[in-house]
């Protein structure tokens, strides 16, 4: 069994087999975060379940990714990182393929448990996998390669699924994955089986896995049920909240105590190249992630978007994303990943800048710029952000390093959503009853209006659910551009974070020998 240091870096077909391999099984995984989230309504209808309860079928996944991310650096030392991925692809797809089958809500929910949880691995390993491809001074292009699959993903998903499930059936939202399982599976172990890293029989901290459990679970479930239950004006949300708050505490005692096999990692804070990047990831994960939400959101309730046209209005997302990230990859083990970080987000504020100029009016061309803006901002960010996440950590440890900031990176996401989508309704709600007391029955706009209304066939009630409708429509728009607004000043208020972290001298790449603490 070969020590990760001691491997020589894949060359010429293998390498790009391999490279192709490992992006395919991160592609799939990162799809299916997202690709199910337009199709809950005919998934709701065939299995006869309500909206409120069908949303657990995005909310299991995740729940079970995020316990199961954080456990990475563990299983693979436990079992080696290549067996574990190729086991996590291998048992993905079967639980794809059982979600297909799902003829209940209870059974489909059960096997997005087992598939987010067995998913947990695949991207930091897969991570871990493409640095020990490439030579030390060529890391930067390995990630590039990583954050193009991860960037195209989550655009993808929607409009895949979206068109699956207008053209097809559900199920095979989950069926595509079958295929790229298999080829990702059997090729990834072809090139990569005699590459192992090297296993240890380590104890497995049960008290941890439990708490973690607990805690994680508690949180993703308050977060993801938040809205739906009015928040703290809910005991079951308040109880939620007590317990991930006191489990979290417990955890952390218990880790930093727990010091021969703690299931998580969490002295890599010590490092401050990793608590730093692995902020500034989060922080901007969380704002950037609230947003992609949102906009869909608006598109389709408000704007008369179909789900597959969102889908088709936000992919130009990947344009510039595709274009610049071999350029960043590149340049990342020459400049100050700090400088490019920085990039990213003066170009994320900017794109949302523009989002602000949004209106009722505006047509697809109008829309869809800052959107490709966006693309570039997608680019510098993901790999300058890792690359300084894992500057000078030796190879062992890049699997838990790279686990711990994804579950960090997923968290934030989470909150991000939950924080988007209720500033969103609340600030709907005030622009609504503002724009409300402009429209009474002593004003002459409003009863030309209703008159005009009615000379088109409405009744007097009609007329004023019509009236009702649009001022709803130009409320979420301006709660939109005020949310867009707000992201803005928080994407440069958060460069400061960035600077928080020591310089990576030279090409310091990820796994290199030294680099800053």
């Amino acid at each position: 069994m070969a020590a990760t240091e001691e491997l020589a870096p894949l060359t010429g077909a293998t390498k790009i087999i391999g490279t192709v391999s490992l992006a395919l099984a991160t592609f799939m995984n990162v799809l299916d975060t997202s690709i199910a989230n337009v199709s809950l309504t005919s998934i709701g209808g065939d299995l006869g379940a309500a909206t409120t309860q069908v949303t657990w079928v995005i909310t299991s996944f995740a729940v079970a990714n995020a316990i199961a991310v954080p456990l990475t650096g563990w299983l693979s030392q436990r079992f080696g990182a290549v067996r574990l991925f190729v086991a996590s692809i291998v048992l993905f797809t079967i639980a794809s393929f059982l979600c297909g089958l799902s003829s209940t809500l209870q059974m489909l929910i059960t096997f997005r448990v087992i598939q987010g949880a067995v998913a947990g691995p695949m991207i930091p390993l897969s991570q871990a996998l493409l640095l020990s491809s490439f030579p030390k001074a060529k890391a930067g292009t390995a990630l590039a390669i990583w954050a193009m699959t991860t960037l195209v993903a989550p655009v993808t998903g929607p409009m895949l699924g979206g068109w699956i499930t207008d053209n097809i059936s559900w199920p095979w939202i989950f069926y595509i994955n079958i295929p790229v399982g298999a080829f990702a599976a059997i090729v990834t172990w072809g090139v990569y089986k005699n590459r192992e890293t090297p296993r240890k029989k380590l104890p497995i901290d049960v008290v941890g896995l439990g708490i973690l459990i607990v805690w994680v679970g508690s949180l993703q479930i308050m977060l993801d049920k938040g809205e739906e239950l009015d928040w703290f004006h809910s005991s079951a949300i308040v109880a939620l909240g007590l317990i991930a708050a006191i489990g979290f505490c417990a955890f952390i005692v218990w880790e930093l105590v727990e010091n021969s096999h703690p299931v998580v990692d969490l002295r890599l804070f010590g490092r401050r190249n990793f608590w730093t990047g692995t902020l500034a990831f989060a922080l901007g994960y969380a704002v950037f992630f609230g947003n992609v939400v949102i906009l869909p959101l608006w598109l389709q309730q408000y704007m008369g978007y179909t789900a597959t046209d969102a889908g088709l209005l936000t992919a130009p997302v990947g344009i510039l994303a595709l274009l610049l990230s071999p350029f960043v990859g590149r340049r990342v083990g020459k400049t100050d990943p700090r400088i490019l970080g920085t990039v990213a987000f003066l170009i994320f504020a900017i794109s949302l800048y523009m989002r602000t100029r949004y209106n009722t009016q505006a047509n697809f061309g109008f829309l869809v710029v800052p959107i490709i803006v966006q693309g570039a901002a997608m680019a510098f960010f993901f790999v300058p952000l890792v690359s300084l996440i894992l500057s000078g950590l030796p190879p062992e440890r890049i699997p838990a390093a790279s686990g711990l900031s994804n579950f960090a990176r997923i968290l934030a996401g989470s909150f991000g959503t939950s924080i988007a989508t209720t500033a969103w309704d609340n600030r709907a709600i005030l622009h609504h009853a503002q724009l409300t007391e402009y429209v009474t029955a002593n004003s002459d706009a409003s009863r030309s209006y209703i008159q005009t209304l009615q000379f088109g066939g409405l009744s007097l009630q009609q007329a004023g659910a019509a009236i009702n409708r649009s001022i709803d429509v130009e409320a979420h728009l301006l709660a939109a551009n005020d949310l867009f607004w707000v992201s803005a000043v928080l994407f440069m208020l958060m460069i400061g974070v960035i600077w928080l972290a020591r310089p990576v001298k030279g090409a310091s790449p990820p796994g290199a020998a030294g680099g800053a603490h």
